[in-house]
């Protein structure tokens, strides 16, 4: 049994719908497949999240139809007869509409995944609706009441024992050998919609894998497999076509955006191999990331994480900041969800490196209690891994380095770019 996961720039297009065909028509193995919402839907249903909540109904639905339209169009150019994609498609419109139209945006979180949650529920059911219009039977499942988790709405934890038990009551490749599901979302015990936090469908594939026993998981993504550097950012890229778990879990945390962070463990746990692969050519071999590999990675890892922010803290009275202290301020930081990238301490202060975050400035509110906050914003994270002086020139150059850190084989750095005066 594989577990195959397609992302949003696999399904933005009829084209890129049409080629999941393809690579799933010659599979002979039971096959559950993980999508994500099409495109930038994410993106644009935030943006209807945003307006539903300043009690803006008709900016909402305004931006709600151009997602619609969006989705009718791809439906189209799909299907001869578009009744055989519009039908369930129409349903779920009017419930989401329904929603934006009588409901109250009094908590953020949680009606962020009530919301965004549908663009998964959207694609999956084109897809199907697909899947069976080229002749491949396939079940469509609702993860939302498969895939169990806490009530960390937006940054969910997946209860794997209770998904377990649910998952297994309908999964069974008994009559139809291909599942369809979404990826990024699910629900707590009460049945309120959850996510995983974004690019989360990595996580719910191999959360899939793991609770079914796959032989393999499959991500497959718009570039030739794992790279040694984001080609956006970097040029002359290098494919690297084995990784051990660790070398893994040691990118995602960085902020490689290939995997993400949460995706490894349960893989590992269950020694199931991850296949990174190249969408636009399935042919060829990608990435494998297992527990061991022929010889370790050869060449320096750069890894660019943007909209960071740095702050330090500094004690009102000067004096030091103690183990109890640290534990309060690292409350705090969990309390506000900020995704800690990098720490450096001191005797008398402590500086943190984050993502940008909502939540940000009530953080530093809380904090300014008892500390002095300063911060930069707008800053870059460059983490080399495999460094060497030259890579560090060359990656650092026109940049104000503000903090590093360096070991024998990794070297990490606070940056921005130089003002010029």
């Amino acid at each position: 049994m594989l577990v195959y996961k397609f992302g949003g720039a696999s399904v933005r297009s009829a084209e890129g719908i049409k080629n999941i065909v393809k690579i799933v028509s010659g599979i002979k193995e039971d096959l559950f497949i993980v999508v994500s919402a099409m495109g930038k839907t994410t993106n644009a249903l935030e943006d209807v999240q945003a307006a539903f909540m300043k009690a803006d109904r008709e900016g909402a639905l305004s931006k709600l139809s151009e997602v619609e339209t969006y989705h009718k169009q791809i439906i189209k150019e799909l299907f001869a007869d578009e009744a055989n994609g519009n039908t369930a498609f129409k349903s779920v419109f009017d419930e989401l509409k329904s929603l934006i139209e009588t409901g109250l945006g009094d908590d953020y979180d949680r009606w962020y995944d009530q919301i965004v949650s549908y663009g998964e529920i959207i694609s999956t059911m084109i897809v199907g609706a697909y899947l069976t219009e080229c002749g491949l039977c396939n079940k469509w499942l609702d993860m939302r009441k498969l895939l169990i988790t806490d009530s960390n709405f937006r940054e969910a934890n997946v209860n794997v024992f209770e998904s377990e038990k649910r998952f297994k009551e309908v999964v069974r490749f008994d009559d139809c050998k291909i599942y369809i599901g979404q990826g990024f979302i699910g629900s707590n015990i009460q049945g309120r919609p959850t996510t995983l936090g974004r690019e989360g469908s990595d996580y719910s594939a191999a959360v899939v894998g793991n609770i079914l026993d796959a032989e393999s998981v499959t991500i497959w993504k718009d570039v030739p497999g794992v790279l040694n550097a984001d080609p956006r950012i970097f040029e002359k890229t290098v494919h690297i076509p084995e990784l051990t778990y660790l070398d893994a879990v040691e990118l995602a945390y960085s902020g490689a955006q290939v995997i993400h962070p949460k995706t490894i463990k349960p893989l590992e746990n269950k020694q199931i191999p991850l296949y990174v692969r190249p969408f636009n050519t399935p042919t060829e071999a990608g990435s494998v990331i297992k527990s061991e590999i022929a010889k370790p990675i050869g060449v320096p890892v750069l890894i660019l994480k943007k909209n960071q922010v740095l702050f330090t803290l500094r004690p009102l009275d000067f004096s030091f900041i103690l183990e109890e202290s640290l534990s309060w301020i690292f409350m705090v930081v969990e309390k506000y969800r900020l995704k800690v990238s990098l720490i450096q301490s001191s005797a008398v202060s402590i500086s943190i490196c984050v993502n940008n975050s909502r939540y940000l400035q009530r953080a530093f509110d809380e904090l300014s209690t008892d500390y002095r906050v300063s911060y930069n914003k707008d800053l870059e994270l460059l983490t080399i891994r495999g460094t060497n002086p030259e890579i560090i020139k060359e990656t650092t150059t026109g940049r104000e380095i503000l903090v590093q850190q360096r070991t024998r084989r990794i070297a990490r750095f606070v940056m921005r770019e130089k003002t010029i005066k």
